[in-house]
Parts: structure tokens; sequence; C-alpha cells
């Protein structure tokens, strides 16, 4: 069956080819990356793109409502989210679903949505993403996008989730790694972007076919 392009909040859709896909194999135990990725508090050690998640609520079916801050050093950008995580799986494996909201009309990514998936194999865990989001800043942010924002919103996400590796693998604190510093020369390990892959593996299913049903429950 055709898949469709994923919906974003607000009715519209976005081309399938934008969407963007971040996997990486961590030779961690799940309740360690599990912990990592779903503590608020943690989850901000490690990953670029946010540097504050507070918990603001719990809907009925246990999805978190949270608020979240991107400080930039001239300006915070702010926003609204929803995520639910599920541990349910005859074969181990787990989903976080999530939608956020940008209050900010500085911030280049408008309303967008997207998943984790963890998946055990012999290797490790499988840990992947697949989102999408809808152009900030009117006509100038739609013409960027695929030349700039989204470009930059990939290797963000990919080399975040290598610094994740690091830290659940080899247990190297986050703050080690400055994002300043990434392009500079350096000694030892270090987070790379490219160590990820940014498509699905070749016979798997595509970017949103693997979204979990979480995400429609918390996108009504």
């Amino acid at each position: 069956m055709r898949s469709v392009p994923p919906r974003l909040p607000g009715g519209s859709r976005a081309p399938r080819s934008r969407a963007l896909y971040v996997e990486t194999t961590i030779r961690a135990p799940m309740e360690r990356i599990w912990e990592l990725t779903q503590t608020p508090v943690e989850h901000v050690r490690w990953d670029v793109r946010f540097s504050r998640i507070q918990p603001t609520g719990v809907r009925e079916k246990g999805a978190q409502e949270f608020r979240y801050e991107l400080d930039l050093g001239v300006h915070v950008i702010r926003g609204t989210g929803v995520s639910l995580g599920e541990r349910r799986s005859a074969h181990g494996e787990r989903t976080s679903a999530l939608i956020f909201t940008p209050d900010d009309v500085l911030s280049p990514l408008g309303p967008g949505r997207g998943y984790w998936r963890y998946v055990p194999t012999d290797d490790g865990v499988r840990f992947f993403t697949g989102y999408d989001y809808a152009p900030g800043w009117g006509w100038l942010g739609r013409m960027l996008d695929p030349l700039i924002t989204r470009p930059f919103v990939w290797w963000l996400t990919a080399w975040s989730f290598d610094r994740l590796r690091l830290w659940a693998e080899d247990g190297i604190e986050p703050e080690r790694f400055s994002l300043w510093r990434a392009l500079l020369p350096a000694r030892g390990p270090r987070p790379r972007a490219r160590r990820c892959l940014s498509r699905p593996p070749t016979g798997g299913r595509t970017i949103v076919e693997n979204a979990p049903d979480t995400l429609q429950e918390i996108d009504t």
C-alpha cells in the first residue's frame, strides 16, 4: 500500500521525501538507552536541539505534555509538545511519539511530529527517528528549508545521536563535547554525524510507515 505524507499539526501535509531519518546502533542495555532518552533532565544533556524540557502535565492515557527551550545565546526559542513512550512489544521493541509546536516567530521550524524506535538486535539496540515539520519564517523559510535548514537539522540530530551513543556505550558524558568545537581537529573519541544512517535500510519500511500508532493518538 502506498504511504501518504505525514500530517503536520494543523492538517497540512508535507511532501514524503522531506521527512528526516537518523539511525544509529548503540551497544548498551535497552534500559540505559531508555533512561537517557526518556528522562527530560538527561535528554537535554545529549540532544543539542533542546536546552530545557519542563513537563507540565499528563494526559488521560499517559501522554506527557511539556514546554521546551533552545538557548541560542542571543535568543531563546520556546515551544510546547506532547510525547508518549511505549514499552509493549513481544520482541522487546519500544517506541516514543512526539508532536511539537514552537511559540516563537523566530523559530526556523514550525509545528512538527515524529517518533523514536528502539529495536533490540544481536549488536545492540537500533535507535532511529523519523520526523517532519513545517518550515517557519513564511516564504523565506520555505525557500531556505531544503537548502540550509533541513540539512542542518539532520546534522544536529545525527551529531546528537552519536553523542548519546558515546555516553551510553563508554560512559563519556556529553558535556565533554561542545557543539561549537565539533568542526575543529581533536584527538580521541568524538561525536560524528556521518556515523548515522540518513535513510531506512534497503527493503525496510518507509520513514512514514515506521511511525507508531501512538503518534496518531497524541495528534488528535
